[in-house]
């Protein structure tokens, strides 16, 4: 098996959301005896967009791909990044204000995963990860968000406090999360055209992004961990946007 891990897809959901999303797919296996009826629509799909669909031993996914395929992997061309203007188009076309997330360093392909699935939901416009020391688009993110990988605009920069600086000359007001920062997230402005940078699940913010944010925000917590896995805090975050901005 010649394809990487990062071009091949398992599980129903994240195989149907590539073919509705109009994914250039190379090949589709299936495991022996899988219920068809239970892939009525991705067989559908691949017919009317020529895919050819090839039934194996579940044993030979297995051997393919570590992540849970639900007896179903898609060899898939590699995910596109965007452009950072294509965020700015994004929220220009749906007439609302740039809402963007901007990951420092993460590194946990379930944590991307996680995050792409919840921007989805609450209507971010676009994610912005560094080329360096961070996880990239691959086959396990990709399951792990669960078919969001297909809706939400992925950017990958070569210098994250470049990038700030870009978007704070295009009129975005950039917030992070800081257990030191004086203000409650709750109390975030949320109206404004807006990018959120999440830290990554070791080491949090940078100093050097830390400096440059115009607002810092604290989670509140009274037990006794200090910290919140990457994706829950982000999911608060984005979360309280989409009330602030939907109420």
């Amino acid at each position: 098996m010649t394809t990487h891990e990062a071009e091949l897809i398992g599980g129903k959901n994240p195989v149907a959301e590539a073919l509705r999303s109009g994914r250039e797919l190379n090949k589709i296996w299936v495991a022996e005896g899988l219920n068809k009826k239970s892939i009525g629509e991705i067989i559908s799909l691949a017919k009317r967009s020529g895919v050819v669909i090839q039934e194996v031993p579940k044993r030979k996914l297995d051997t393919m791909l570590e992540v849970n395929h639900q007896g179903i992997i898609a060899s898939v061309a590699a995910y596109r990044y965007a452009e950072l203007s294509e965020l700015f188009d994004r929220a220009k076309a749906r007439q609302e204000d740039p809402f963007f997330l901007i990951l420092d360093e993460l590194e946990d392909p379930h944590n991307l995963g996680s995050i792409l699935r919840t921007a989805d939901a609450t209507g971010v416009h676009g994610v912005i990860i560094p080329k360096r020391r961070s996880v990239g688009l691959t086959g396990i993110v990709a399951k792990a968000s669960t078919g969001a990988i297909e809706h939400i605009p992925v950017v990958r920069v070569n210098n994250l406090s470049q990038t700030v600086e870009d978007l704070k000359k295009s009129g975005v007001w950039i917030a992070g999360t800081d257990a030191s920062g004086s203000q409650d997230y709750r109390s975030m402005d949320a109206t404004l055209p807006l990018a959120i940078i999440i830290g990554s699940e070791g080491k949090g913010m940078s100093r050097i992004l830390r400096e440059k944010c115009d607002f810092l925000y604290s989670l509140p917590m009274v037990g006794h961990v200090t910290s919140l896995n990457a994706s829950v805090a982000a999911s608060l975050l984005m979360y309280e946007v989409l009330r602030k901005r939907r109420p």
